[in-house]
């Protein structure tokens, strides 16, 4: 028994669901080419984009962020091709985080074939995206026009693992065009892999330390907005810091448990963590000092405490 066909349809600029991102960038595409869900306006995004022949040391950092920024509510955005593009969105489905394809062939079409299992997988936990007409091939001059598509959709293109000449590096070029911020994955100095990295470094590009340096980056992005511009973004921002929080590997469980005691709004006085935790003193002073180094909380007058909003 077969299955059913995923359901196609097509967007243009007037239509209500067509992308905000999009409609905001040079050369809009005329057509958009929907199979499953679109990316949400209202949540972050970060195209991940990178070589198609990445060795062990690139896929695992494609597999690390695409895994960690979703399941921080980050949308990934990639071109499902061989290497650094799918890999980082099958990281991005283990976290069962929202992740979009934008091929260089009709929505109908799945190339590369040997990621036709991720195909699939995006038809119904994510999105298939193409402005090309239904059953057009993937000519090698479709993938540069494409590239524009991912950076417009991305609010941050991260690189990982790009030579010196790489089509990576269009992505990057339309992501300044359009206002984007850049990070790319530092590599190896004697690694060609990753010369493009490295010089994208060089001129100026984010460093992609790990994770943190895009959450980070977002949270700047946030701090920059108008008191009243979005309510809803500024709970989502806290609620990140807090998922980082008790996440941290770094941190003690008796730490995470005095931070989960704790609040972003008002101080909590050292009797009160105390009774909360039914912890012994000497374990919840070693806990906020833990904290206080790692930047979580910060004492606003002698023994009371407060969740630090800008960690």
């Amino acid at each position: 028994m077969s299955l059913p066909q995923p359901t196609m349809r097509c967007l243009t600029p007037d239509d209500p669901a067509y992308p905000q991102r999009l409609k905001q960038i040079p050369d809009s595409p005329e057509q958009l080419y929907v199979i499953g869900d679109l990316p949400r306006d209202d949540l972050p995004s970060v195209a991940i984009v990178g070589a198609r022949l990445c060795d062990h040391y690139g896929r695992n950092q494609a597999l690390y962020f695409g895994r960690e920024l979703a399941a921080h509510g980050i949308q990934i955005i990639s071109g499902m091709a061989a290497g650094i593009d799918g890999t980082s969105q099958r990281g991005a489905l283990e976290a069962k985080g929202r992740t979009f394809a934008v091929l260089g062939c009709g929505a109908d079409v799945c190339y590369p074939q040997g990621n036709r299992d991720l195909y699939e997988l995006l038809t119904t936990q994510g999105g298939i995206l193409s402005e090309l007409p239904p059953g057009s091939p993937p000519e090698r001059w479709h993938f540069p026009r494409r590239n524009r598509i991912i950076s417009g959709l991305a609010d941050i293109v991260l690189v990982i693992e790009a030579r010196q000449k790489s089509g990576s590096l269009i992505t990057v070029d339309c992501a300044l065009d359009q206002g984007k911020s850049v990070f790319a994955v530092p590599g190896r100095i004697d690694d060609h892999l990753s010369d493009g990295c490295n010089r994208l470094i060089y001129q100026g590009a984010g460093i992609a330390y790990g994770p943190e340096a895009i959450l980070d980056e977002f949270d700047r992005k946030e701090e920059t907005l108008p008191m009243d511009a979005d309510h809803n973004r500024a709970i989502r921002r806290l609620k990140s810091k807090e998922k980082r929080v008790l996440t941290d590997s770094t941190l003690s469980q008796t730490a995470k448990q005095v931070y989960s005691a704790l609040s972003f709004s008002d101080e909590t006085s050292l009797d009160t963590l105390l009774n909360k935790t039914n912890l012994p003193i000497s374990q919840v002073s070693a806990a906020l000092i833990q904290l206080i180094m790692r930047g979580a909380v910060a004492e606003v007058l002698p023994d009371f405490y407060i969740r630090e909003s800008r960690f």
